[in-house]
């Protein structure tokens, strides 16, 4: 963790704490680099071909050297090298349209945005998706859930109550997510679900489920931890994700289990569950002695689904016979450390003092001060529990103001991203404000690792490095929202690459905010001028003579 500046030490004291909040968050004292001042041409458009790239995840070149993908290597990472990084401005599908606003959006969304009929051809039959005239609309089945996710929802609350969705299961992880009609679902419910698949055989799906307005990204169980930390979700889900949980003696199981909370559930809807074929009963016999090894409780079996809960503690490791496989990962493994980290064949250790067990039931959760905020590594001269609420409040403040003076409540907002996330104050002022959107708090690596604080009060987040790509189809975000980022990254790498990543997930029509320094803001301006959006400088609440000044960006629906 970078220290903060020698003169912010003095505010970390007393009436000055939401201030000194903000100085943590922004680090504005202690970068002194600007951006070299060059003119700047404009941006040229990209080829057609590439109105869906995903820079590192279709680096077709790079894909090709791998010694092997059997594992699923090819659906992970591979960003292109600095000198082939993304220097023009993805294009819009012909005919691309403002997307259908939520909460109309769960149920249809135009065709021209997503311009793909393969999942109707391949998953019609299952109430998937279908096509109707100008629309693709989504009648809510899956493929083990045909009659709808109301109905498959209502059947896990029945098997196990204790899941009560909506207070003590609020974030959950869909596997392997289809068009994400669960996550969609589930919202209604008051839970925040990421739907989560690879950009595989059914491409489009996660740029189905972002088009409808349901928390999504492309991420795969093959070599690698997924960017989120441990014990984050409630329940994680897989129905028919074609995932073969036993392969490498439970490797991506215990990936899994890295991520639930104790005490939380793995949904498993699957053939093995319900055939009797001798192939899946094996395929049943297998998961049965992988799951009873990580100490998980099989609670329930009925129908197509099976339902096991993680132990609340390491009592059950502890007790297992010397020997068994799979391993206690080693005291020294940091089970929140996942930028690049490949999978472990070992189980994470549950805290000792009970941190990340189940937090205070939702809608409490999102104020209280989480257990695990105190093991969160920073420098600072005021409790954490300070600075959180600090970072709360002064969020709230701010949020009031955009919602008085640029009335935010008339923006269509759904898909919202907070590039710098922090403790997440930002997304949890937009629910306490009443703006029916979500947010995907990102925390980049070079800072406090503040994952597991956001989960904890019941919010999605995940780890990116800015300097690299976001796994996301372009197009999915309606606000992009930046404190203090470029400040932080500017040694790192150009605002170029940050802005042209930006234009690129950022919907036409969408907005960002950028608040930075004011010298820092006139060299952005420069770059987003150059992209085609309309930006304008605006001041702070602090006033003419801030150091810090506020970036607001429209992107055009044409260019």
């Amino acid at each position: 963790m970078k220290a903060l500046g020698a003169h912010a030490s003095d505010l970390l004291r007393g009436p000055h704490l939401v201030r000194a909040a903000v100085l943590f968050l922004a680090c504005a004292a202690s970068f002194l680099v600007g951006y070299p001042r060059a003119r700047i041409g404009k941006f040229p458009a990209c080829p057609a071909s590439m109105r869906e790239y995903i820079p590192c995840l279709d680096n077709d070149e790079e894909i090709r050297r791998l010694p092997s993908t059997e594992r699923g290597e090819r659906f992970e990472r591979h960003c292109p090298a600095k000198d082939k990084a993304l220097s023009c401005l993805v294009p819009a599908p012909k005919g691309y349209k403002a997307p259908i606003p939520w909460p109309r959006s769960r149920d249809e969304v135009w065709f021209s945005n997503v311009p793909h009929t393969r999942l109707v051809d391949d998953k019609g039959g299952q109430n998937w998706i279908t096509k109707a005239k100008d629309k693709f609309t989504f009648p809510g089945g899956g493929t083990q859930f045909i009659h709808g996710a109301n109905q498959y929802l209502d059947q896990i609350s029945q098997m196990v109550p204790d899941i009560a969705f909506g207070s003590r299961t609020r974030v959950v992880l869909d596997v392997g997510c289809g068009v994400a009609s669960f996550g969609a679902y589930l919202l209604s419910r008051d839970v925040l679900t990421l739907s989560i698949a690879p950009k595989d055989v059914h491409e489009n799906q996660i740029q189905f489920a972002l088009e409808r307005g349901v928390p999504a990204m492309v991420a795969a169980f093959a070599t690698h931890r997924l960017l989120y930390p441990s014990q984050a979700f409630e329940i994680i889900h897989c129905s028919r994700c074609r995932i073969n949980w036993t392969r490498d003696d439970g490797i991506l199981l215990l990936e899994v289990n890295r991520m639930l909370r104790a005490g939380g559930y793995f949904a498993w809807a699957a053939q093995p569950v319900y055939k009797h074929e001798e192939a899946q009963q094996e395929a049943w016999k297998e998961m049965e002695d992988l799951t009873t090894r990580l100490c998980w409780e099989l609670v329930k079996k009925e129908g197509y689904v099976a339902m096991w809960r993680k132990p609340v503690n390491n009592s059950c490791y502890m007790s297992r016979d010397p020997g068994v496989k799979p391993p206690l990962c080693d005291t020294d493994d940091n089970p929140d450390n996942v930028w690049y980290v490949g999978l472990k064949a070992c189980i994470s250790r549950l805290p000792v003092n009970s941190d990340g067990s189940t937090p205070f039931p939702w809608p409490a959760r999102l104020m209280e001060p989480p257990r695990r905020l105190q093991g969160v590594e920073m420098d600072a001269y005021s409790s954490k529990n300070e600075l959180f609420k600090a970072e709360t409040k002064f969020w709230d403040d701010i949020l009031e103001g955009y919602i008085r003076v640029f009335k935010w409540k008339k923006f269509k907002l759904r898909n919202v991203m907070d590039m710098r996330a922090g403790f997440g104050g930002f997304a949890a002022a937009l629910i306490g404000r009443k703006l029916d959107c979500w947010v995907m708090n990102v925390v980049p690596v070079t800072e406090p690792n503040t994952l597991p604080v956001i989960y904890d009060r019941g919010l999605l987040g995940v780890a990116h490095d800015w300097c690299e790509p976001f796994d996301t189809y372009p197009r999915t975000y309606d606000l992009l929202h930046a404190f203090g980022l470029f400040s932080k990254e500017q040694k790192r790498c150009n605002a170029s690459v940050i802005l042209l990543e930006m234009d690129r997930i950022l919907r036409p029509g969408g907005r960002a905010y950028i608040c930075d320094k004011k010298e820092t803001i006139e060299e952005i301006k420069e770059i987003t001028d150059a992209m085609g959006w309309r930006s304008t400088i605006r001041d702070t609440a602090e006033g003419a003579y801030a150091s810090r000044k506020v970036l607001m960006c429209d992107k055009p629906m044409v260019r």
